[in-house]
């Protein structure tokens, strides 16, 4: 990963490749941000008015480069739009300073070191500039190559190094701010590498054995459910979806304690490794991506081990619900019935609505440890896309200020999200004539009617919010900002935030 500095040079005199300044749009036109102030003299107090000439304009996530004047070591002067200048004296919105952050190292790509003068007049702003900089440099180069074999071209490497200038390196908040960038960036890049395996090397089994490789080397504690353990334990749910695959169904428990911890957090993952839809098989043009269909199983995991990281006092238990969702002569058929860890019946009307059978195995058996409240992540419906977009996430409840603590905690870890309804009259959709409920229901609404299968199998008694990931979770079109084109990491920062605020009581 990219590495992060935090320096005390001056914008002028740090030898990087280039200086990354912001601008942004005033009143009257183009304003330099705050840390551009010496590249501005070494322009004779023209910057500005330089990069008006070349069409800058300040607007989000546009990038302008020129050429440095001699009083600059940098050979190249990166202005990075950040929006509408603020006006209320409280400096830059986070996520407008991670975004700017972002573009300049996408566009930094192949370079050494980037310096970093950015607003950064206190560790909160430090850290969203570190933090898209770190986020921004991530690129997926395993399966590149040469016709030697050889790894992909060095020149397309990310940048090697974020120097982030004005950042107060011995200030104990500031150190502490571009310490906890570091480690929320790599969880994010580590869920966005397990997204973009390709599903022929990233199965329950090797997802499993990853978890149980990175959870060990941190000392938590690893348990891996194979389907011999699955059906003696009567997790019908996962093992109905990964029966037609000959790769089998895992259901993966990793946790961390701490011994300060005065609450305890349960997150649950949809981790469909690869989702043809099964016997309901998917139409042409909707089965090239769905690798991605355990994008919620890597957030909760790249979640547990960036609790872990940061020592936070809390315990957090992620349950990964691993299967891969294929038709063949073994394969669930639409009308069959499935008896779930519950004992509840489900009577499956469509095998491609498999996410929910996997959760809810899992949810049930991670209420019966009795945590604090429950969230689960999942790549869950089409419908919440058709609702909210694909940079959006889907947050619903059983209990409504919790699902607004939840959107509250994702808007402060800089994720886009929207409460939504579990409308009751949308629940008698799922009646099943033959078993206690069914996979499917009322097409209209069908993100909220997925949550309403979800929450039979959390029990009333317990705190549980639903995360629909279906929107941002891949992003299939450019990047932007700091989001790269793939997997995106989408929920990881939610999860840790909510960890931080169930450990200083803030959840409650």
């Amino acid at each position: 990963m990219t590495a992060l500095t935090l320096s005390t040079s001056s914008a002028a005199s740090l030898r990087a490749d280039a200086v990354v300044v912001g601008v942004a749009k005033g009143p009257k036109g183009l304003v330099l941000a705050p840390g551009a102030e010496e590249v501005d003299k070494a322009f004779d107090g023209r910057l500005a008015a330089t990069l008006e000439s070349l069409g800058a304009s300040g607007g989000e996530g546009e990038v302008t480069k020129l050429p440095s004047p001699s009083g600059v070591k940098a050979p190249v002067v990166l202005a990075v739009g950040l929006g509408d200048a603020p006006d209320n004296g409280e400096g830059y919105p986070a996520e407008a300073l991670r975004r700017a952050a972002g573009a300049a190292s996408r566009t930094l790509t192949g370079a050494k070191k980037g310096a970093f003068a950015l607003p950064v007049s206190d560790a909160a702003s430090a850290e969203a500039v570190a933090q898209g900089a770190l986020l921004g440099a991530y690129a997926f180069t395993t399966y590149r190559s040469n016709p030697n074999g050889a790894k992909a071209d060095s020149s397309k490497a990310p940048l090697g190094e974020a120097a982030l200038l004005g950042a107060k390196p011995r200030d104990k908040a500031f150190k502490a701010a571009a310490e906890r960038a570091a480690v929320l960036a790599e969880a994010v890049n580590r869920a966005r590498d397990l997204v973009n395996i390709p599903s022929n090397d990233l199965t329950p089994k090797s997802f499993a054995a990853i978890a149980q490789t990175e959870g060990k080397a941190l000392g938590l504690k690893v348990e891996v459910l194979d389907e011999k353990a699955l059906a003696k334990g009567g997790y019908g749910g996962i093992l109905g979806v990964g029966q037609g695959s000959a790769n089998p169904p895992r259901l993966v428990r990793i946790a961390y304690s701490n011994p300060k911890a005065k609450a305890a957090l349960a997150f649950v993952g949809k981790g469909i490794t690869y989702d043809s839809g099964g016997i309901s098989l998917k139409p042409a043009g909707h089965n090239e991506t769905m690798k991605c269909d355990m994008a919620g199983a890597a957030a909760v995991f790249s979640a547990v081990l960036a609790a872990a990281k940061l020592e936070l006092p809390v315990n957090v238990t992620g349950w990964l619900a691993l299967a891969e969702n294929m038709p063949s002569g073994t394969a669930t058929r639409p009308g069959d019935v499935l008896k779930m860890y519950t004992g509840k019946t489900v009577e499956v009307l469509n095998t491609d609505a498999e996410g929910r059978l996997v959760l809810a195995d899992a949810l049930a058996r991670a209420a019966e440890e009795n945590p604090d409240a429950i969230v689960d992540v999942a790549t869950l419906t089409g419908a919440m896309v058709l609702a909210l977009g694909n940079r959006t996430f889907g947050v619903m409840s059983n209990e409504d200020g919790f699902r607004d603590r939840v959107h509250e905690a994702a808007d402060r870890a800089g994720e886009q999200s929207w409460p939504m309804p579990l409308p009751p009259e949308l629940r008698k959709s799922i009646d099943s004539p033959v078993a206690d409920i069914a996979n499917m229901g009322e097409r209209m609404g069908g993100g909220l009617v997925a949550g309403l299968f979800l929450k039979e199998f959390v029990g009333e008694d317990t705190t549980w919010a639903h995360l629909d990931i279906a929107g941002p979770a891949f992003n299939e079109s450019g990047p932007f900002g700091y989001t790269p084109k793939g997997g995106t990491g989408a929920a990881v920062r939610t999860l840790v935030q909510l960890a931080e605020d169930a450990a200083s009581g803030k959840l409650k």
